[in-house]
């Protein structure tokens, strides 16, 4: 058994909905009644970083769900998150504010955004992942969407582009964690499916017919094989174990959003985890990003990613290692304050204005230049010609505790045998279209009713323990039990 402090343990969020205060108080009291240390928060998306009414108006969300939570105290430093804190974008966000961290950077004092796409080391883990959710209509486009939004550009600026998971298929090392706000597509073979239907019973047609997921996401568990995978979206706790062609295998887990009841948290503590317990670059992550800079596209064209990728040139791989030599790989802690924070005595206006153009974050342009690139965010760059632009069309939004586990407790049987020390890559598959029926409208109607019952007075830390989210279970429940036969029929 590891010795008290050794290791690194991170606590994994689903859907956040910036419910930061109950998640972070959540922890602490997790903390005192387990006597354990969590090093690491990572959250899988919907994390809402909404600086003030003017970055509301650019979330798509309900007008119901428009609701100013506590993230301004942080960014505006009246809180400072009490973990370190990771996190993807999901399908609820303020994208404005993401859009300006495309690459990743702080939201916050200790708040850090992954990216569009990205990989960072934390405490020695490699931690990868992909904002936003798979849609088709918009796959192969550019990230053409700029301020200001209307219903549609402000949906289809969260949809997954290729030319981001392109960049995340040319990782050739090890993954240890990879995160994605949908799921990977067919990963319900790996799991209990007829669990799976019993809990969302509408899930079952979208299972049957292979469309539950993102087939990007599935792509990237395939060429990847990260050791672990997690994932929210669809509001349900789903644990799976897939076995890529390589034989490895990626313990997958999809994570419930912060409600009383909800399986929204799971703590895993990693026994072999070595290494300073602070963000630190990637340095294959940023010899890729040189690589493959000149093909950003934020035009609205059909967007092919090149055939024959020749990767990372050897002069690439050697300024990125000079770089970090010069600079050091931690990631420098230089967030600023850029727009003005939320008051709520502020008797000015109730209502916020969304932004007439989009805004170049401060840590972007260091981190552009640092790497020697220069800024390629600009609105059309790369544009294809108007005869290949694809109309835009109005899309419909779907709105969509804990066990303590630790990493050798999670293997199965079948690894148990295994002698090769630290973490093993995995594969797994998926797809994830806005479009699904994620419930069907009595479904989604009772579901809100209860969450809306449970959000009346608020969602405190000790209501969600004591509900029973967070009773202790033996560690190989963080998993599930996976199905003998993965590929047995509905």
């Amino acid at each position: 058994m590891a010795s008290p402090g050794s290791g690194l343990t991170v606590a994994f969020e689903g859907c956040c909905h910036g419910e930061l205060d109950t998640i972070y108080a959540t922890l602490q009291l997790l903390e005192a009644r387990e006597n354990k240390k969590i090093d690491l928060l990572v959250c899988c998306g919907d994390f809402q970083a909404v600086r003030n009414l003017d970055d509301m108006d650019c979330m798509a969300v309900p007008q119901k769900y428009k609701k100013m939570m506590t993230f301004y105290k942080y960014y505006k430093g009246e809180e400072v998150a009490p973990y370190p804190t990771l996190f993807i974008g999901g399908n609820h966000e303020a994208i404005n504010h993401l859009r300006e961290l495309f690459y990743g950077g702080w939201v916050a004092p200790n708040m850090y955004f992954l990216g569009y796409s990205g990989v960072v080391n934390f405490g020695g883990l490699r931690f990868g992942g992909l904002s936003g959710i798979y849609n088709q209509r918009h796959y192969n486009l550019g990230h053409f969407e700029k301020l200001p939004y209307n219903d549609s550009t402000k949906r289809s600026a969260y949809h997954v582009r290729e030319q981001d998971v392109f960049k995340l298929k040319q990782i050739q090392k090890h993954i240890d964690v990879f995160l994605s706000h949908d799921w990977p597509i067919d990963i319900t073979d790996w799991g209990n499916r007829d669990s799976l239907i019993g809990k969302k019973p509408f899930f079952k047609k979208e299972i049957h017919e292979g469309t539950l997921g993102s087939p990007a996401a599935s792509e990237l568990m395939h060429a990847l094989e990260p050791s672990y995978w997690f994932s929210a979206h669809l509001h349900v706790k789903f644990p799976a174990v897939f076995q890529g062609n390589s034989g490895k295998k990626t313990k997958f887990l999809a994570l419930d959003k912060c409600l009383p009841k909800r399986d929204f948290l799971q703590v895993v503590h990693f026994p072999s985890a070595t290494g300073p317990k602070s963000f630190s670059y990637d340095e294959e992550w940023l010899g890729i990003l040189r690589a493959t800079h000149k093909l950003m596209n934020m035009g609205r064209g059909f967007v092919r990613s090149p055939q024959n990728f020749p990767g990372v040139s050897e002069d690439d791989k050697n300024f990125v290692k000079e770089t970090l030599q010069r600079h050091g790989k931690k990631i420098p802690s230089n967030f600023k304050v850029t727009v003005s924070p939320f008051s709520p005595s502020s008797t000015r206006r109730n209502r916020g204005q969304m932004p007439r153009a989009d805004s170049r974050n401060p840590q972007t342009e260091a981190f552009l230049e640092m790497l020697g690139l220069p800024y390629n965010l600009h609105f059309g760059q790369g544009r294809a010609p108007p005869s290949s632009r694809v109309r835009e069309e109005e899309e419909i939004a779907i709105p969509g505790v804990s066990d303590w586990a630790n990493e050798d407790d999670v293997e199965d049987e079948d690894d148990a045998d295994n002698d090769e020390p630290g973490f093993e890559p995995q594969g797994a598959s998926a797809p994830n279209p806005e479009e699904i029926a994620l419930d069907d409208e009595e479904e989604e109607e009772e579901e809100e009713e209860e969450e809306e019952e449970e959000d009346k007075n608020g969602v405190e830390a000790k209501d969600v323990l004591d509900e029973g989210t967070c009773i202790s279970a033996e560690a190989g429940d963080a998993f599930g039990n996976v199905q003998s036969n993965p590929h047995e029929n509905l």
